[in-house]
């Protein structure tokens, strides 16, 4: 996975290591998008090196941080399940905490 960043003003497009911060000026690229990226003509692209399993690590940490107690949005209290039965625990961005509703077997 790797994090693109696009500047208008410089008509440059950056491609790097996934990014533990949320913007909007910025996409997160599977690794099959990422290696197939191109960039509009008149534009610039930079590639930086993504290390191997560096995504992962980045993605865990901020599953990490969703799912501490604190920072939680909503109380156990008013949680209720979708129609699938998943109940959100906390969302950063577009990274999402979830827990199955139903009790194990």
């Amino acid at each position: 996975m790797a994090t693109l960043i696009s500047d208008y003003s410089c008509s440059q497009a950056i491609l790097g290591p996934l990014t533990s911060e949320f913007d909007t000026q910025e996409i997160d690229l599977c690794h099959r998008h990422a290696n197939d990226l191109t960039v509009p003509a008149g534009w610039s692209l930079e590639r930086r090196s993504i290390p191997e399993l560096a995504w992962l690590e980045t993605l865990a940490d901020e599953v990490r941080q969703i799912g501490k107690p604190a920072d939680l949005s909503l109380s156990s209290a008013t949680v209720s399940p979708n129609p699938n039965g998943v109940v959100e625990l906390g969302r950063k961005g577009h990274l999402r905490v979830i827990a199955d509703a139903t009790p194990p077997r």
